[in-house]
């Protein structure tokens, strides 16, 4: 992996937002649309708050998640809550959001038409992912119950149910990932950073995030 230390957090968020807008607009130069993967969490939202305010057409742009918990978006626990909140605003507003919520009572229910969407809008020219310190990413976790599937099927998106997550989660496949053009983690703090180093040594079985680590560049500072 491509590994890169900031002195502040600050200074990681405001770089890592222009590298983004340089890759999509770079992808724009090439392509009639583009796709944008982006993860939810708090940790992205200075990174969101300064790519919303760039120049870009961001009409020919198509923006998703890289995982979706299973709640509607008038729950605090929505990531595309957030994604409205945070990116979809200002020059982004005129953004395409690629849902990964269908408002059934299951995640299988709607997956058929989610995953027709996301397809539609393949492969991702930029995805920026996060890390837990479990090492899982989006929502692929170590010891889910649709994990392998999650690795090495074929499909683009899969329902996930994992201990400790309180609700249902819907992800992009590993797949879709590593099919990326463009992909970057950010994470911040001395026990992430080990994680990394330490899932750079690890199946991902055991640690999720180290099915794309060969393809990514990974974004760092202390917290």
């Amino acid at each position: 992996m491509n590994f890169v230390e900031y002195p502040d957090v600050e200074m990681m968020m405001i770089d890592l937002a222009n590298n983004l807008a340089g890759e999509l607009r770079t992808a724009l130069h090439n392509e009639e649309t583009v796709s944008l993967a982006v993860p939810g969490g708090t940790t992205p939202g200075p990174i969101f708050d300064d790519l919303s305010a760039v120049d870009l057409e961001w009409s020919r742009v198509n923006v998703m998640l890289t995982d979706e918990r299973w709640v509607p978006e008038t729950s605090d626990r929505s990531n595309t809550r957030l994604l409205r909140d945070r990116l979809l605003r200002d020059k982004a507003a005129a953004a395409n959001l690629v849902s990964l919520y269908g408002g059934t009572q299951t995640p299988e229910d709607s997956l058929l038409a989610l995953s027709d969407n996301v397809a539609s809008v393949l492969p991702l020219s930029v995805v920026l992912l996060g890390m837990g310190a479990d090492m899982h990413t989006a929502s692929i976790f170590p010891g889910a119950d649709r994990l392998d599937d999650a690795l090495n099927g074929d499909g683009v998106l899969y329902p996930m149910r994992a201990p400790g997550a309180p609700e249902p989660r819907i992800t992009l496949s590993a797949k879709v990932l590593k099919d990326a053009m463009n992909c970057h983690v950010v994470i911040t703090g001395a026990e992430k950073r080990a994680a990394v180093e330490r899932a750079a040594h690890l199946s991902p079985q055991d640690a999720p995030i180290a099915t794309i680590l060969n393809n990514a560049t990974v974004h760092w500072a202390e917290s």
